[in-house]
């Protein structure tokens, strides 16, 4: 009786072994494939004559495409809510650069709850939502992280990246070494559930994009023009030419991610999902709507989106009804069937029901779309302008109309959400970014404080007005020094390696890093003076900072308190005409 018991017990944990295993498996992957500054109508399958994606058209004709698809009119706005499921400014999310792309660390990730459900996650790209742990996407869900933290990056080929917290150098060019990454996490996780993030950083500049997609564009007449009118600069031409051929790399890489989930045997068990994070970043042809990048107008707003999973979902459906960013968290955790309850509300609705039911009655819903002062409000119908306007998106979608007079109770409605969204929602944000930059939080060996995030006093000058990419030079006075508002998040020992370039009479210069009362002397032994570069890829003219090859300097170990401080780099001994050009200072955990 006793070994009858054992035995039945020990094939019952076999079954619901064998059971939890085979859900395991079968639990389907998620890709999402996020591009940057791709418009609505940078795609052939929008009805764009100029370019040919191929790829995407095929993930569109046999899925579902949402064709009232709302972002962000920016970057890391978007990126805040798709990863969150909530609107940006609910998580601290103001700015693109210098602290205020960061989301707030109280916020739940997709990555943290797809991980929590037992997937591998990775994240290869552009992340745009903070560089330091814990805003780090290694500490936001993602077992593995290869790309870059900011936003505008300098070059392209070869750039200096970062995988998991250490510096490393790419591949290639970024996005085809993007891929390489996503193609082998995908084998390595074949077996497992997996969660994969593709923030591919363009067509966003610098107008960079290999010559085999170059040639079909360098000479290229334009058929179709933008919402502008016709293009004024030779400029404007080749920018546009430059971005269609970086849409065309895009969409090669995707046909290569999909390649591979089919050679793996997990094309029906994979749901992919492609779309971009705002309108395009430059007077394109966009369908004719008014807005592009930054505008909270339709065409600013507006992305591709396309959901895909083979045999499960639709082939060829589109979706009318208006959708978000912030929808993707809680569709995807319903077509995975995660059961967690989220940490905090969303503002977003699973679109489930949408996917797979036909003439399903769907309550008309408000999205909001904010940024910098400028808000505007789209119903199913109906969009509200930043100025009061009304516009009737079904037969005016290039807002040239305001019908505010004639649907007078419509703009009333429209204005009643707008003010309740600011009282509700728009009230999280704070007036002023209280948050610092830490250092030494346990999630990462590395941290990194770039010039990005730095403030200059003196003479010294940055290398652009775009600060992400950025490096401090000018360093021509004593008095001179950069600073950062940092918090040691634990106490401990630290090497201290700056990334500097120099002229050979700077030679014996001496400078200090300090927080606080602890600080340490570093010494310039070493000229280090390479040009800038960069431009010789440029398919057009840049508004980045171009890039150096800057050189590490292992300053030494300095031992830090935990608490809040001002880090400084400060000059103490200058020889020649400038101090330094810095670009970088890394404390690494000892």
């Amino acid at each position: 009786m006793k070994y009858n018991l054992i035995n039945t017990l020990l094939a019952l944990l076999i079954v619901i072994f064998i059971g939890c295993e085979f859900q395991k498996e079968n639990r389907p992957n998620v890709i999402i494939i996020l591009t940057d500054d791709q418009g609505w109508g940078d795609l052939s399958v929008n009805g764009n004559l100029d370019l040919s994606t191929p790829n995407i058209d095929k993930l569109a004709r046999t899925g579902v495409q949402f064709d009232r698809f709302f972002v962000s009119p920016v970057c890391s706005p978007t990126r805040a809510e798709l990863l969150t499921g909530r609107y940006h400014v609910r998580g601290g999310v103001y700015s693109t650069s210098t602290g205020g792309e960061r989301l707030d660390i109280d916020e739940q990730t997709i990555a943290q709850v797809f991980k929590n459900s037992g997937y591998s996650t990775a994240a290869y790209g552009k992340w745009h939502n903070g560089m330091q742990a814990p805003y780090h996407p290694n500490s936001r869900g993602f077992d593995d992280y290869y790309g870059f933290c900011s936003g505008h990056w300098g070059n392209y080929y070869n750039p200096l990246l970062e995988h998991n917290g250490d510096l490393v150098k790419g591949d290639g060019f970024i996005i085809d070494d993007l891929t390489n990454h996503g193609i082998n996490f995908i084998k390595k996780n074949k077996k497992n559930p997996f969660f994969l993030y593709m923030p591919f950083n363009t067509p966003h500049s610098p107008m960079q994009v290999p010559e085999r997609f170059w040639e079909k564009f360098k000479n290229k007449a334009l058929t179709q023009i933008g919402s502008n009118g016709p293009f004024r600069t030779k400029y404007e031409i080749d920018h546009t030419r430059a971005a269609l051929a970086m849409c065309e790399n895009v969409d090669w890489n995707v046909g290569r991610i999909l390649e591979q989930i089919k050679k793996q045997g997990l094309s029906d068990n994979t749901i992919v999902i492609f779309m971009s994070d705002n309108g395009p970043n430059g007077n394109r042809w966009n369908g004719g709507m008014k807005g592009r990048k930054g505008s909270t107008d339709e065409g600013g707003v507006r992305s591709p989106m396309i959901i895909n999973w083979p045999g499960k979902i639709p082939s060829g459906k589109v979706i009318k009804k208006i959708a978000s960013s912030i929808d993707l968290l809680p569709t995807l955790k319903d077509l995975t069937d995660i059961k967690s309850e989220p940490k905090k509300p969303l503002d977003g609705v699973s679109l489930e029901s949408l996917l797979f039911e036909e003439n399903l009655q769907w309550d008309d819903r408000y999205i909001y779309n904010y940024w910098r002062g400028k808000m505007s409000v789209r119903s199913q119908d109906y969009r509200l302008g930043h100025e009061g306007q009304l516009f009737d998106m079904i037969n005016d979608p290039n807002q040239t109309s305001d019908i505010g007079q004639k649907k007078p109770k419509v703009l009333e409605k429209l204005i009643q959400a707008k003010k309740l969204w600011e009282k509700e929602v728009l009230v999280e944000l704070p007036q002023k970014d209280l948050r610092r930059f830490f250092i030494g939080h346990h999630s990462l060996q590395t941290t990194q404080i770039p010039a990005r995030d730095g403030r200059a006093h003196g003479a010294i000058k940055r290398s652009s007005k775009y600060p992400n990419c950025t490096y401090f030079s000018n360093w021509i006075n004593l008095e001179d020094r950069i600073t950062w508002e940092v918090e040691v998040a634990e106490a401990g020992n630290f090497e201290v390696i700056i990334y500097y370039t120099c002229e050979k009479d700077a030679i014996g210069s001496e400078f200090k890093v300090s927080i606080g009362s602890d600080s340490i002397l570093g010494k310039i032994r070493e000229e280090h003076n390479p040009k800038e570069f960069g431009g010789a890829e440029d398919r057009s003219p840049r508004i980045e900072s171009y890039v150096k090859d800057f050189k590490p300097l292992n300053v030494g170990i300095i031992s830090l308190q935990k608490g809040p401080g001002t880090l400084s780099l400060k000059a103490i001994k200058k020889n020649g005409e400038s101090l330094m050009d810095f670009r970088l200072m890394l404390f690494k955990r000892i």
